[in-house]
């Protein structure tokens, strides 16, 4: 254990010094924030007129900045050190391949929990000074969890990516394959085949599709509560699946472990 927190403390000091974990949280923290106040400015009131509104637009542009900052953060963790000659320089300590994959997850993940926690934890905190409720802290709290899986996922998949590439080059064309794919193809290949069935994909089948695209399992954690008025596409036939928030987080946490174990088998067998 003390090996991974050796590598997890160099990693997340490489962030520090690197300004990931400041450029991160000022992203998020500008991003909720704003949202906040130009959501309440659009409707001529002061403060937030719906948790639901806010919550909804904070998930739809979260969806696509998440996954790309958590892959641009990770994608060349294993590819770079190759190319540079430290990767085998490192596996020379007493240290296992395991215990580096988990040390580089722990610095980097600790990266994306706390710029997410930071950045989005200011607009919750604003938004409860404002209104002192408490439905707020909640909602933001699975929030933030989920925001943080789903960075979680995507470092992983990023490992899978960068243990696999033989050039750093082709490790970041991967990447953004990867973003390009469950951030945006994904649900449109959805929506034409709701549209093609003429909607006659039933909801279990449409939600388990779903369940496929963590940036999907992410939006339906923050909107199976809401309205769903503030909610349209494929969602608006999902949110109202009988699965609840801790089941759809659960379900986020396999993302997060299962790619992480098969990088850690990709490593296993990868001949430096």
């Amino acid at each position: 254990m003390r090996e991974i927190l050796t590598v997890a403390n160099k990693e997340f000091h490489d962030g520090l010094r690197n300004r990931w974990l400041l450029s991160i949280t000022l992203i998020f923290a500008v991003l909720s924030v704003g949202l906040t106040y130009f959501g309440a400015a659009a409707s001529g009131s002061v403060g937030i007129t719906s948790l639901s509104t806010t919550i909804a637009s904070l998930a739809s542009l979260a969806v696509f900045l998440i996954p790309l900052i958590a892959l641009l953060l990770s994608y060349d963790s294993f590819v770079g050190e190759q190319e540079g000659g430290t990767l085998l320089l490192l596996l020379t300590y007493p240290l296992s391949k395991n215990q580096l994959l988990l040390g580089k997850f722990f610095g980097q993940g600790g990266i994306i929990a706390l710029a997410t926690f930071l950045g989005f934890g200011a607009s919750a905190l604003l938004l409860f000074v404002q209104h002192y409720q408490i439905s707020i802290l909640q909602t933001f709290a699975y929030f933030i969890v989920s925001a943080t899986l789903l960075g979680l996922s995507f470092t992983a998949i990023a490992y899978i990516i960068s243990l696999s590439a033989n050039e750093k080059s082709k490790a970041a064309g991967a990447a953004l394959i990867t973003w390009f794919f469950f951030a945006l193809v994904f649900d449109l290949a959805l929506l034409a085949l709701l549209v093609g069935t003429e909607s006659s994909l039933n909801q279990n089948t449409l939600t388990q599709l779903m369940m496929l695209n963590p940036a999907d399992i992410f939006r339906l954690v923050n909107l199976a509560g809401l309205d769903s008025s503030d909610v349209n596409g494929a969602l608006a036939v999902a949110i109202n699946a009988k699965l609840s928030q801790a089941q759809l987080i659960a379900i986020l946490l396999s993302w997060v472990l299962a790619p992480l174990v098969i990088a850690s088998i990709i490593f296993k067998r990868k001949k430096l």
